[in-house]
């Protein structure tokens, strides 16, 4: 880990690549965007976001550009080949089986999931806010990942940490009327209101659906000043990328 970059501790084999950006890279974005935003969202000059992506494929040495995704909170999976298309999917996650092939998901609170076969022989990134996580993103990946979950090992990036992420009623119910043990996952602030652990939902759902390996967890981006929140920011949070990628032949 460095102050640009978090590189994932997880037993991926050799051929799939992984890293974070943080706020904190060698990009070029003004204030209050810190020097290394990489999403449009929130009001950035699209020149300079894509100055900042092609600084990103420079500095990790990315056999391509990042495929970046049309996010909109939901469980649509991507099956993204050789070429890009002329406008990014909508989706919320992608996988691919190409060399050469980067995955990209861009996030500002929301979980980061990155997935790869213990082969090398396929890759996918989920990104995974509570509604999509309660929509079934994961397990959709999973599926689109088309080998066992007992083939397959999972990677938690950067999210917001429960005790920093207050939700009301209905995120609970969406978690809770699903699988009751999710209940674990939430913790009573004032009525109505609870702390959600999004990092332990993901970790639960994952199990359930077969994925036993998984890493990472543990950040917190409303008090780690590294990644972008929107809940720290607000409307002009920028946004930073995690990405996960197959080495090219």
């Amino acid at each position: 880990m460095t102050d640009a970059w978090v590189f994932p501790e997880w037993p991926a084999p050799r051929g799939v690549h992984a890293a974070v950006t943080t706020r904190d890279g060698p990009g070029v974005s003004s204030d209050p965007f810190g020097r290394f935003n990489l999403g449009c969202a929130s009001g950035e000059l699209v020149d300079t976001v894509d100055s900042n992506r092609e600084v990103l494929r420079q500095s990790l040495g990315l056999p391509a550009a990042p495929r970046w995704l049309r996010q909109i909170h939901g469980s649509t999976v991507a099956e993204l080949g050789p070429l890009p298309a002329a406008e990014p999917p909508q989706a919320d996650a992608a996988v691919s089986r190409i060399p050469g092939t980067v995955l990209a998901i861009l996030t500002a609170d929301c979980l980061p999931v990155l997935f790869c076969a213990d082969d090398g022989s396929v890759i996918g990134a989920a990104h995974a806010g509570w509604r999509g996580l309660a929509a079934g993103v994961l397990e959709a990946t999973i599926e689109q990942m088309q080998i066992p979950a007992s083939r397959q090992m999972a990677w938690l990036g950067p999210c917001i940490g429960g005790p920093s992420y207050e939700v009301g009623a209905d995120v609970r119910a969406a978690f809770v009327e699903h699988a009751a043990a999710a209940v674990a996952c939430f913790s009573a602030t004032r009525p109505g209101h609870w702390h959600c652990d999004l990092a332990a939902l993901a970790r639960q759902r994952l199990a359930a659906a077969g994925i036993t390996r998984v890493y990472g967890g543990g950040f917190d981006t409303l008090v780690d000043r590294r990644f972008y929140s929107y809940r720290r920011e607000g409307a002009r949070s920028g946004r930073f990328a995690s990405l996960v990628w197959l080495a090219a032949d």
